[in-house]
């Protein structure tokens, strides 16, 4: 299981693309390998499925994260990370059916990731996971939290999946790393950073960002062949003998996340309806009248609310969880890109049991926005089983 093929393909191609500052000098993928790495962690879980892999079982090797996981800006879908680790295990273990799963959806971060995985990743029963949200997530506890739920629900399934924290970054070098880091300490992951691997070589000048960077946050093909190449290097690395799984440790912040329902707007039956109706192409609670009342019951120690922005007649709305403090939710923006799915925390530290979620469409609106369209797209509880 070498990875010559790659360290050679990415320094030809960043040669003849003229990317080095000096022409006569090539990027060894093999030697950023080493600062992208982490940390080896416990590798048991990955030992174990290799010696799946080598008796021929089939495995899932799946990821989830947001837009770069799902493959923004790669040509092809089989040009993204996942899709080029997934190719990994195929040639290293030729008799083994590697099932690929890409979990990835744009503009979301780990909260939501925690909310879906039992529906969108966890059904598949993967073997192999990557987990991607340190540019989406904001680096901070909160986003901690959320991924030690999402990281939870993974090691706890029953076939033992190995899990791998990948950090990737946004224009400046910046992610949610510090914190996320944290919860891979804890657990023993693997952690692989795309951040560590390339950012001192930009900052250096040695390489050009659009070397590797379509954008300000996605990478080109050849970013996705590098932080495929940093994930495979590691797996190359690990040992092959088989050791034992350790038991789940303590909790380090929360397992709040690790008990979720998500309740999508299809499944939603409000308590109380004043001007809202379910609109089908959008899949979302959608009402534009100042004034219109939507009430639902939601169990959960902590309540999230999903609506959409996006720049046009969008809103604003406010939610309210019992008697908490209301908040605003606005569903306008200036940016241009897209709209995309927003997930925030209405209400936290709840007492068990069931609560009224109350939203209200707002006369106030935007400035820029010369409507009051509002979607809600669903609602995310945590704390269901117990915290």
């Amino acid at each position: 299981m070498k990875n010559s093929f790659l360290v050679t393909y990415v320094a030809l191609a960043l040669l003849l693309a003229g990317i080095c500052s000096n022409p006569a000098e090539t990027v060894d993928i093999a030697a950023l390998s080493r600062p992208a790495l982490l940390a080896t962690g416990d590798t048991a879980r990955i030992q174990q499925v290799f010696a799946r892999a080598r008796r021929g079982e089939p495995l899932t090797v799946a990821v989830i994260g947001g837009s770069i996981t799902a493959g923004a800006m790669a040509s092809a879908p089989t040009n993204s990370y996942g899709s080029r680790v997934a190719a990994w295990w195929r040639q290293a273990f030729p008799k083994a059916e590697i099932k690929f799963v890409n979990a990835g959806i744009g503009a979301t971060g780990s909260d939501y990731g925690a909310f879906r995985a039992k529906r969108d990743l966890l059904i598949h029963r993967p073997d192999f996971v990557i987990v991607e949200y340190a540019v989406n997530d904001p680096n901070t506890k909160d986003s901690a939290e959320t991924l030690e739920g999402l990281a939870r629900q993974i090691l706890k399934q029953p076939n033992q999946p190995a899990v791998v924290l990948l950090f990737m970054m946004s224009q400046g070098g910046n992610n949610a790393q510090e914190w996320h880091r944290k919860v891979g300490t804890h657990y023993g992951l693997p952690m692989v950073s795309f951040r560590d691997g390339l950012w001192p070589e930009i900052k250096a000048g040695r390489l050009k960002w659009e070397a590797v960077m379509a954008d300000a946050v996605h990478p080109n093909n050849l970013g996705h062949e590098c932080a495929a190449g940093f994930v495979t290097s590691l797996l190359e690395h690990a040992s092959q003998e088989p050791g034992a799984v350790k038991p789940l440790p303590p909790v380090l912040f929360t397992d709040r996340y690790e008990h979720v329902s998500l309740h999508e707007a299809a499944g939603l039956k409000p308590r109380k309806n004043e001007g809202w109706a379910f609109d089908a192409p959008t899949q979302s609670w959608r009402s534009d009248k100042p004034g219109s009342v939507l009430e639902f019951e939601i169990t959960g120690r902590a309540i999230h609310s999903m609506h959409f922005i996006v720049k046009g007649p969008m809103g604003k709305a406010r939610m309210q969880a019992d008697e908490a403090p209301p908040v605003m939710r606005d569903a306008w923006f200036d940016q241009t890109w897209s709209g995309y799915r927003s997930t925030q925390v209405l209400a936290q530290d709840l007492k068990p049991g069931t609560h009224r979620v109350r939203i209200e469409l707002l006369e106030e609106k935007n400035p820029g926005s010369d409507g009051h369209e509002f979607r809600l797209l669903g609602l995310g509880a945590a704390g269901v089983d117990g915290d």
